[in-house]
């Protein structure tokens, strides 16, 4: 078995070649995806009209996104498992639709209760989306183009934040909450029926079933993929490097922008925007890195989180409000930590079988969402801390709150510094010829 910080050689290339079907099958379900990602940031340009809309306090703003965070990581390894059962063209139908009837029902919550139940079910159907279309992707791509398929997958996707973004914000002014979101429920309903009328799980199968697994034997594939260090050292990257650009994209950036930063609310908007455009323009190009050189995949990874806390603390650090520039240049580089996060994935898929493979990619992709919900709520109980009642946020507290991102920082730096030793070991133990090609001792 590689290590998750080298390159696998020999890898099976029977996979299928990429024709037309693979490129269709990849398009329609990255729709899909895109929809997800849309539904999932619809909520940070809305944050100030949902306050008003339900009467809530930052703590409880902070609770929609942290409870769709919650479900999203907690329903990864099942919806891996599920993946692994009944195929991702099935789980895709059904994340689909569940997203579809969530977002209109947010459409018309009145309540705060009823709108946390709504954002509950997104969560649900977001989790559904990203796995499945990753397990196409290694179905129906050959190994060598999976690294960048995957990196063009994770940011194309960010095109539905794209569409969270200034869209949503001009619909929010001028259709109103319920048929703003109506409008984006809609979408749901195509991209149903794309699923299924085009995507297959496989070629020639336009289903693909596994066998029935038992407790014990979901018990032992689960630890066998989390013993592995090369699983954890994806976990931990997937974990320090998501979360930031994250909870800006999810919920804080805007109000961080407007109260804390006092720009106005379509600059923010279009900050917001050009941070899913950074994302999207660096994601290939790690892609191409992550397979031309594998065996540095963490000391990149390292490199981008030193460069996203260098630039957040000048931003923190500047006496009165950032000046433009610099926030342009925070957003840009918060927004490459996306893509690095996708690497993590790479490190998960050469650490295993693939019998193994969505189990691990849902244990690695809970890391950045677990992430970014410790800072999502920390940052709503800081606001609320440091906030007077019923006064606006300052900047002073969003400085506090935006703070506490070092924490998570120094701790998943520590925790890849730590695994990324221990599966270069296990590489060495395990194939030393490989280990001494890869490193360049010999």
């Amino acid at each position: 078995m590689a290590s998750v910080d080298q390159a696998v050689t020999g890898e099976d290339e029977a996979v299928v070649q990429p024709g037309r079907q693979a490129w269709a099958v990849w398009s329609v379900s990255l729709a899909v995806y895109m929809l997800a990602v849309f539904h999932r940031s619809s909520l940070a340009v809305a944050g100030l009209a949902a306050t008003h809309r339900f009467g809530i306090s930052a703590s409880q703003l902070a609770t929609f996104t942290m409870l769709q965070l919650l479900v999203y990581a907690g329903m990864q390894i099942p919806v891996g498992l599920l993946i692994d059962r009944f195929g991702p063209r099935a789980v895709l139908t059904v994340g689909a639709t569940v997203l579809t009837c969530a977002q209109a029902g947010f459409a018309f919550a009145d309540s705060y209760g009823l709108a946390l139940l709504a954002r509950i079910f997104v969560g649900m159907g977001d989790a559904m989306t990203f796995i499945c279309v990753l397990r196409l992707v290694s179905t129906w791509f050959a190994p060598r183009r999976i690294p960048v398929m995957v990196q063009l997958t994770g940011v194309l996707g960010q095109l539905g934040a794209i569409g969270a973004a200034v869209p949503m914000t001009w619909a929010l002014g001028h259709l109103g909450w319920t048929r703003s979101y109506l409008l984006a429920a809609s979408l749901g309903i195509v991209m149903v029926l794309g699923l299924l009328v085009v995507v297959h799980d496989a070629p020639g199968s336009r289903n693909v079933r596994g066998p029935s697994l038992s407790w014990s034997a979901i018990r032992g594939s689960l630890a066998e993929s989390w013993s592995h260090p090369g699983t954890r050292l994806g976990f931990w990257m997937h974990f320090s490097t998501q979360f930031s650009a994250t909870v800006l994209g999810l919920l804080w950036g805007f109000p961080f922008l407007v109260k804390g930063e006092g720009l106005s609310e379509n600059t923010a908007g279009v900050l917001l925007t050009l941070m899913v455009v950074a994302i999207m323009a660096t994601g290939p190009l790690l892609g191409w890195r992550t397979t031309l050189r594998p065996w540095h995949r963490s000391n990149l990874v390292l490199a981008i989180i030193g460069s996203i806390v260098t630039v957040w603390t000048v931003v923190l650090a500047w006496s009165g409000p950032a000046p433009l520039w610099l926030l342009v240049v925070l957003v840009v580089v918060t927004g490459v930590g996306g893509p690095a996060a996708v690497i993590g994935f790479d490190l998960g898929r050469t650490s295993n079988p693939p019998h193994r493979l969505a189990s691990a990619t849902g244990i690695i992709n809970q890391a950045g969402f677990y992430a970014s919900l410790i800072l999502v709520i920390a940052i709503g109980l800081i606001l609320d801390w440091k906030t007077p009642s019923g006064s606006a946020y300052t900047p002073a507290a969003f400085r506090w709150a935006m703070s506490f991102q070092y924490l998570l920082w120094g701790v998943g730096v520590v925790q890849i510094w730590r695994y990324r030793r221990k599966a270069r070991a296990r590489l060495r133990d395990d194939d030393p010829d490989l280990w001494a090609e890869m490193s360049g001792a010999r």
